[in-house]
């Protein structure tokens, strides 16, 4: 074979496996085997630097940083879109169009997501990727060339995974948006924090600051990707008549066109779409602000026209913002369970995320300093699904001349105790324990009740605290020892919501040991540790008794949560707490030990998307049984990832660190394996 040849072949399938990975989302070879083919022509090309071209893999990345992004205009100027925000006006847009257009016409409509990210215009010749340009003012851009050639997703030459690909134009204009993916966006910051860096406020912006680095060495380092969702222009004999022929073609060619895409008959079908997707917002993997719906016929699209700067053909229905920003009233401190002390923002209410907020965590006082916060500032605030709201950003141009520092108090809001930060914590702390302290007693009364712990149906948050406030209840043993006349004086608790309490007490007292010993609150240990530790000591007393040795010896305990155990048991307050709760009546099923080890061992699983078959908790308690640990978040000490439906950036980032995925099939077949039922 000769060195032209292999360098073809070598080309050839990179760019097939670059396609699979970053447009299919399927790749077919871990990202080691590929790094090797990538090295293997890294080495050729520099043994032979004649026949390296611009559209070659190597050549994504340049060396000289850019002095500035030159000024580019756009042949056919990018408009903006108009908005809705409601059902009605959805409908009048669709009655205005076909009022313009002859009234035997029918109208068909392609129906997306409006991916929150940064709008560009590539334009290929002959295939080859030329130039990439911002939207800028929609007339006017900037080049952006050099770092829209690192994204993976941005394919440099057309057609080239594809031999059966349909003709391409000479030259066209291809449209989309640039954006960075959710895990991408969080495993970028979680490093930045790690190394002392400013994080990202959010993806958008991630992804517009990561576009605007005049070295591109520096873009190739961000977590972006893009789909193409229009054609600007196009010269060649190539006339296509719908948006989704288009779409078709991008598709043939090698250009990420998202799957999310799809046909509408008509202004129902078109407003399902609109609802379902909202529904399925937050499982996406990446951030979107809406849908745009568009007329499919490109000649009505073409005689329905412009009006001002916006074409009459497209509109875009805005959900609600997930960003907002609003005034820093005031912070107060909140304890937990464990003493943390925690700052709350106290916001002016501002509508975000689809609700009015009035109070967004600070996470601790490193947070605050990061941010260099200051009560009156005006701050952006951030709520995404159901994750608490969080204050983002601070806006330190629009901050009064008399905007005071947050300080963390000397004392326990609660109890009055000092309070204590150890210097490797990023978290302060009550100095006194639970049994001092009411705020750390009633949210460790709320633990112990939980879903997870002993799943007291019926006990919400405020019915503990009425009772920790009123001296019903003081420990955990006194939840078992309350009566209907004791419940039935408390604020909204009547009869029959009495008897459902205590019925509801009743059933909780028969759990389960892995369950008893995660309600007892001890820190750093959660539901997977705490299953673990159930597992390695048959009895209670000897767990209790067992010494800093024995307890590392259990898997996912280390030193430091060896050591919280420990802690826990020696005080004679804790061990006094659950002997009263065995008094009571509190019991659990000796579990049989077979002495088998456990196939699933010292293995990290995480469970995303939709399971038919049975709840993820029931997975999640499955897999525990066999040993592994089941994480809330993907990283690269995960070892498996099982996805159901509408799985979303916990399974996009298993994808990117090539973590195993299998279905809920498959997971069944494992656990029948192994017969857990």
């Amino acid at each position: 074979m000769s060195v032209n040849e292999e360098l073809a072949q070598l080309t050839d399938l990179i760019r097939y496996h670059l396609h699979r990975y970053h447009v299919l989302d399927d790749p077919e070879i871990a990202d080691a085997e590929y790094d090797v083919l990538f090295d293997k022509l890294v080495a050729l090309e520099a043994a032979h630097p004649e026949l390296v071209t611009q559209q070659s893999p190597t050549q994504r990345v340049g060396e000289a940083p850019l002095s500035e992004f030159a000024s580019v205009r756009h042949e056919l100027a990018m408009l903006s879109l108009d908005k809705c925000a409601t059902e009605q006006e959805l409908t009048d847009w669709v009655e205005r169009c076909k009022n313009r257009l002859e009234s035997d016409e029918s109208l068909t409509f392609t129906c997306e997501p409006k991916i929150d990210g940064v709008a560009v215009a590539l334009i290929y010749e002959n295939g080859a990727l030329v130039r990439g340009a911002t939207r800028g003012d929609g007339q006017t851009g900037e080049d952006i060339t050099a770092n829209v050639r690192t994204i993976g997703a941005v394919p440099l030459l057309l057609g080239a995974n594809d031999s059966s690909a349909k003709e391409i134009p000479e030259r066209m204009e291809v449209r989309g948006e640039i954006y960075m993916p959710v895990a991408g966006f969080e495993a970028f910051n979680e490093q930045a924090r790690q190394q002392g860096e400013k994080p990202l406020v959010n993806p958008r912006n991630g992804a517009a600051g990561s576009l605007r680095q005049l070295d591109s060495r520096l873009t190739a380092e961000r977590p972006l990707s893009m789909f193409c969702y229009s054609l600007g222009w196009v010269d060649g004999s190539w006339q296509p008549e719908t948006h989704m022929e288009v779409l078709e073609h991008f598709q043939a060619w090698g250009l990420r066109v998202n799957q999310q895409i799809t046909l509408a008959e008509d202004m129902d079908a078109c407003w399902r779409y609109v609802s379902s997707l909202l529904e399925r917002r937050d499982s996406l993997g990446y951030e979107i602000d809406g849908a745009v719906i568009k007329v499919n016929s490109l000649d009505q699209q073409r005689r329905l026209g412009n009006v001002t700067r916006k074409p009459r053909w497209a509109i875009a229905y805005k959900y609600p913002a997930e960003e907002a920003t609003t005034i820093l009233r005031g912070v107060e401190f909140q304890v937990g369970r464990t003493g943390a002390i925690t700052p709350v923002a106290k916001l002016e209410p501002v509508f975000v995320g689809g609700v009015t907020v009035s109070n967004a965590t600070l996470h601790n006082m490193d947070e605050v300093a990061r941010l260099g916060i200051r009560i009156g500032d005006t701050v952006m605030v951030r709520r995404a699904g159901d994750v608490i709201p969080q204050v983002a950003a601070v806006i330190e141009s629009k901050r009064p001349k008399r905007a005071r520092k947050v300080k963390l108090p000397e004392n326990c809001p609660a109890c009055g105790s000092a309070i204590v930060h150890i210097d490797d914590e990023a978290v302060a702390r009550c100095s006194a324990g639970p049994n001092y302290c009411s705020a750390q007693r009633k949210e460790g009364l709320k633990h112990f009740a939980s879903r997870l712990a002993m799943d007291i149906e019926g006990l919400g948050d405020k019915l503990m605290e009425q009772l920790v406030e009123t001296g019903r209840v003081n420990r955990a043993a006194d939840l078992y020892r309350l009566t209907k006349d004791e419940l039935v004086d408390l604020e909204r608790m009547g009869s029959k919501s009495a008897d459902n309490l205590l019925a509801a007490l009743e059933t909780s007292k028969k759990t389960t040991y892995g369950r008893f010993v995660y309600a007892l609150g001890m820190r750093e240990v959660g539901e997977t540790t705490a299953h673990n530790l159930a597992d390695a000591f048959i009895d209670l007393d000897e767990l209790m008794d067992a010494s800093q040795d024995v307890l590392e010896a259990v898997p996912d305990v280390g030193p430091v949560v060896a050591a919280r155990i420990r802690e826990f048991f020696s005080d004679p307050d804790n061990r006094n707490a659950v002997m009263e709760l065995r008094e009571v009546g509190v019991k659990w099923d000796t579990p049989v030990q077979t002495g088998v080890p456990k196939p699933l061992r010292g293995q990290t699983w995480v469970l995303t998307g939709k399971l038919e078959a049975m709840s993820r908790d029931e997975a999640k308690a499955k897999l525990i049984t066999l040993g592994a640990k089941v994480a809330g978040s993907v990283s690269a000490k995960t070892h498996q990832v099982v996805a159901g439906p509408a799985a979303g950036s916990k399974l996009t980032k298993a994808e990117e660190l090539g973590i195993p995925v299998m279905d809920e099939a498959a997971l069944l077949v494992l656990l029948a394996e192994h017969e857990v039922d």
